[in-house]
């Protein structure tokens, strides 16, 4: 194990597992970092990832350490918000493709999400070459250099790979140590995503013994530290007379740990997790999931109102019908995903291509975020485009 005195020295980086369902993610990420992220027990009952795994190792390659932490992006085709809000943790992503069974409709569907949120350091895994003979290995090498053709994937390295026997792992630890680490911004106020939100406590914790909520994501910018008066937005959500209303919340930073080690310092990189002095129940079951955090009085005001400058692709992605996309329409409601939070806007107003939005659910509009689009087509939401606020 690393001693306590060098984790916050370590060069730090996350990575998303993208890719079709059943094509190996979870596997492949149990076998590089010894654990398995569906954790959940409706994942581990249905085999497929729901809700966003998450799990973090060091990687030690020639002399150097590099703290990793993986995002875990479902494949299936009903939890692509859960994928785009995934994409909002990533430094870079390695694209998981099973050689028995090719390019798939999220596989597809994936790869543009990633264009989408400007992740454009790629790794393809060429997963599961035990179960397929040389010559089909082959072949299925070439049906991937085609599909990335033209891609921001275009000339990403592709490395063979079983995750089940193990072979190959140490060529993507390999690229993951040359992965060129994003400059990160200290100075900036503070901008932490919350993916989730948990209570740690076990039942029949004596008082004594009790913790406060937790809150875990990514830091995009600035630093936290213990002590730190902290404001999470939207934050509650409180009905009255049949209207919503959203109320800020405003805690401490009681302790910080990346992965299993406790740190005095959050800077960007690597995955975090904050616990505060919040009542449970205020963060139990990822109640706080989608929300922002920074410093108290430093966020923008939420907002139902934003405007985005968009971007539509020619085709429908995710399926294997051919479907044009039509131009966005008034009144027409769009499914947007911003960090790690979706929500349904209706559109109010369309000039060239920008478009003003009423959303369902308010979020902190942060002037050059980017933003994932997505249409319900045949009663699934279909990532259609993408843009960004301003």
């Amino acid at each position: 194990m690393i001693e306590q005195k060098n984790i916050e020295e370590l060069e730090m980086i996350n990575i998303g597992m993208v890719g079709h369902i059943d094509h190996g993610k979870t596997t492949l990420l149990a076998k590089l970092t010894g654990k398995f992220a569906d954790t959940h027990s409706e994942e581990l009952k249905r085999g497929i990832t729901i809700k966003l795994g998450y799990a973090d190792t060091i990687i030690k390659r020639n002399g150097k350490e590099r703290y990793v932490s993986f995002v875990d992006c479902p494949g299936h085709e009903m939890l692509m918000a859960t994928m785009l809000s995934g994409a909002a943790l990533m430094d870079a992503a390695i694209l998981v493709i099973a050689a028995n069974e090719g390019i798939m409709p999220q596989t597809r569907e994936h790869l543009i999400a990633l264009q989408a949120k400007k992740i454009n350091k790629i790794l393809i895994v060429q997963n599961k070459i035990d179960l397929v003979k040389k010559e089909k290995a082959f072949e299925n090498y070439l049906e991937i250099k085609e599909f990335v053709k033209g891609s921001i994937a275009e000339n990403s390295p592709i490395i063979p790979v079983s995750a089940q026997q193990e072979i190959n792992l140490e060529k993507i630890k390999d690229f993951i140590m040359d992965i060129e680490i994003p400059k990160r911004d200290l100075e900036s106020d503070p901008i932490f995503l919350i993916a989730r939100s948990f209570d740690i406590n076990k039942p029949g914790s004596k008082i004594q013994n009790l913790h406060g909520g937790v809150i875990a994501g990514i830091l995009k910018k600035g630093k936290l530290k213990i002590g730190d008066e902290i404001e999470i937005k939207p934050g509650i959500v409180e009905k009255q007379a049949n209207q919503t209303f959203y109320k800020t919340i405003r805690t401490k930073i009681v302790s910080i740990h990346r992965g299993n080690y406790p740190v005095k310092e959050a800077t960007p990189g690597g995955s975090l997790a904050f616990e505060t002095e919040l009542d449970n129940i205020l963060t139990k079951a990822d109640s706080l999931s989608g929300s922002i955090a920074s410093l108290q009085n430093k966020l923008p005001e939420i907002n139902r109102n934003i405007k985005i400058r968009y971007f539509l692709f020619p085709e429908v992605l995710g399926i294997k019908e051919k479907i044009k996309i039509e131009n966005l329409k008034l009144n027409e409601n769009i499914m947007l995903s911003i960090n790690t939070t979706t929500s349904v806007g209706t559109i109010q107003k369309i000039k060239g291509n920008e478009a003003d939005f009423l959303l369902k659910i308010p979020v902190v509009p942060i002037k050059g975020d980017s933003v994932g689009i997505a249409r319900n087509i045949n009663g699934h939401w279909r990532l259609i485009g993408y843009g960004e606020i301003i």
